[in-house]
């Protein structure tokens, strides 16, 4: 099978490595990838939002499968011109991808499905929005309607703050706060059916203990050992499979990953959103735990023959993946800065190192070329071993003014 990956990003990267395992896979290309996938596949100099570029180069390599990553390629509408030039492609075309790119649309299907979620009010206006911060009170929610790259969200006692994020923005959500611990579930869609993958958590804020802004996320883990056993059924029977349902009622057929982040509230689950793709970092500790090869699961939800009954098998153990973030991230990341070290961290035990936002110098040397730099990835039979791997390779690396949180998967470790 020859596959082609699109995006940069510390996601694609763990994709094409899952790929690049996968025997099945004869062929494989990113496009435009970074220096880390260029180690394991072709890397192609491409704009991945470019329907016209990327549907040229996808039957130029015969592809038989195009993964998409990001989800500005979604909403760029990359998945139907693909489609429509007879390229299977995994991922949603550019109406689906609407449960991403636009809160108001998610909370219409939801609201539709009977999925739970936050109550929520779409504010335009000033007005609206200071009636909704009165109406929900403390902690204020506040999403921008659309594309964020994870950073759309404010979360915030300081109703000043809470007003000045929502003028700031065209349109926003403003909802009520939901209480309990946020997991992070994906499954895998091919129009109609639905297979859930392992749940995993992500760290949002910025900083240990939760503290500082939002950010795209600065580390995840996987397994869930505090997870009840029914909740992964609870979510796909009263969260995703209605979803689905509903879009292919529009007839927006939702083809791809429907990523669910969820909140276990005192009143039980909530969806604290959709998002229209695999989530970084989660996917990189998921696909680390993925034992079931994964291009012939892609290409099942491209074709639309995904069995419903299947379940992934998983290896036995933990995952920890930490976020590597370049000074100033996630204001105003600095980029140029020469990173070293990555030899020495890739000899760890356990540990490898995923590369998120970098690319070579003039004379070859790597570089900081984004906010979340590099993904340290540790693996082990339990969550201490693996997060002590993790830790340990990250601080083989260096990369001047860098950040990274120290607390990933603490809790679950200790507990």
């Amino acid at each position: 099978m020859r596959v082609l990956v699109l995006g940069s990003g510390g996601r694609e990267h763990a994709l094409a490595r899952a790929l690049h395992r996968d025997p099945a896979v004869t062929a494989l290309h990113c496009a435009p990838g970074n220096p880390g996938t260029a180690e394991i596949a072709a890397n192609h100099q491409l704009d991945p939002c470019d329907p016209t570029a990327v549907t040229e180069l996808a039957g130029r390599l015969r592809a038989d499968l195009v993964v998409i990553g990001p989800e500005a390629v979604l909403v760029a509408g990359v998945g139907d011109a693909l489609r429509t030039a007879g390229i299977p492609c995994f991922g949603p075309d550019r109406a689906a991808a609407r449960i991403e790119a636009s809160k108001a649309f998610a909370k219409e299907i939801m609201a539709a499905a009977g999925v739970p979620t936050a109550d929520a009010r779409v504010c335009d206006t000033t007005a609206q929005v200071e009636e909704a911060l009165d109406a929900f009170g403390p902690p204020y929610v506040v999403k921008d309607d659309g594309l964020a790259a994870g950073k759309g969200v404010i979360v915030t006692g300081d109703r000043t703050i809470a007003s000045q994020h929502a003028a700031a923005c065209d349109r926003v959500v403003i909802e009520e706060y939901l209480d309990g611990p946020e997991v992070s579930l994906f499954a895998l869609c091919d129009g109609q059916s639905a297979v859930p993958l392992l749940p995993a958590q992500d760290f949002k804020r910025a900083h240990d203990d939760d503290a500082g802004p939002n950010t795209g996320g600065m580390g995840a883990y996987a397994p869930l050992p505090w997870i009840s056993p029914g909740l992964v059924d609870e979510v796909m029977s009263t969260v995703v499979q209605p979803a689905v349902d509903e879009l292919r009622r529009r007839e927006i057929p939702y083809v791809g990953t429907l990523y669910a982040g969820l909140a276990l509230t005192s009143k039980g689950v909530r969806v604290v959103e959709f998002n229209a793709r695999f989530g970084d970092p989660e996917t990189q500790v998921v696909l680390d735990r993925l034992a079931t090869p994964l291009a012939k699961l892609l290409q099942a939800c491209a074709i639309g023959a995904l069995d419903p009954e299947f379940r992934p098998e998983w290896h036995p153990g933990a995952a920890v993946t930490v976020v590597l973030a370049a000074e100033g991230y996630p204001a105003a990341p600095v980029k140029g800065d020469e990173i070293t070290g990555l030899e020495e961290a890739s000899k760890v035990d356990g540990a490898y190192v995923l590369h998120a936002g970098t690319k070579l110098g003039a004379e070859g040397s790597l570089i900081a070329n984004g906010g979340r730099v590099l993904n340290v990835v540790g693996t082990g039979p339990d969550l201490h071993t693996a997060r002590t791997a993790a830790y340990e390779a990250i601080s083989k690396i260096t990369l001047r003014a860098s950040h990274h949180r120290t607390d990933i998967a603490l809790k679950a470790a200790r507990a």
